[in-house]
């Protein structure tokens, strides 16, 4: 049947008049500024929070920090858990497992009272790569060391 379509010259002709009567899409119909094309597609909050009243903004706000609150104590749960798996000591005999749960206590209570809602986002952001990092390595490292002990089982 493909034979067919492509012997009888249909295909061929109406392949043809698409390309030849194609009109080349006009641009100039959007935005003429950078400033409109970012007017037109960007989150518009400031306007929705200058005609919302007092209580509307107190319960948006209230929701944005419920929201990121959510995401601290997520965070704070995945540094708890990921520490589990550090059970070896350093140089003075403490565990790392304490070390790591130590120093997250100490950089959420130093970020406890931030209000900058950027800032927030930056540190759990960081905390998060930061936390998935570590896992990554302390795999890659379990990885090795189950290679080494597979190579040379007599060596531990």
């Amino acid at each position: 049947m493909i034979t067919r379509l492509t012997n009888s010259g249909a295909l061929r002709n109406s392949v043809t008049n698409l390309f030849l009567h194609h009109r080349p899409l006009c641009f100039h119909h959007g935005p003429d500024t950078v400033e409109e094309l970012l007017e037109r597609h960007l989150d518009k909050t400031e306007k929705k929070n200058s005609t919302l009243n007092g209580d509307e903004k107190e319960l948006l706000t209230r929701q944005q920090l419920t929201t990121t609150r959510r995401d601290a104590l997520s965070l704070y749960r995945d540094i708890l858990r990921a520490t589990r798996f550090f059970t070896w000591v350093d140089s003075k005999g403490v565990l790392w497992r304490d070390i790591l749960r130590e120093n997250a206590r100490k950089e959420f209570e130093a970020s406890r009272f931030e209000t900058d809602p950027e800032v927030i986002n930056r540190l759990l952001i960081g905390g998060n790569d930061a936390v998935q990092a570590a896992i990554d390595k302390l795999v890659e490292k379990q990885k090795q060391q189950i290679e080494k002990e597979r190579i040379d089982p007599n060596r531990r």
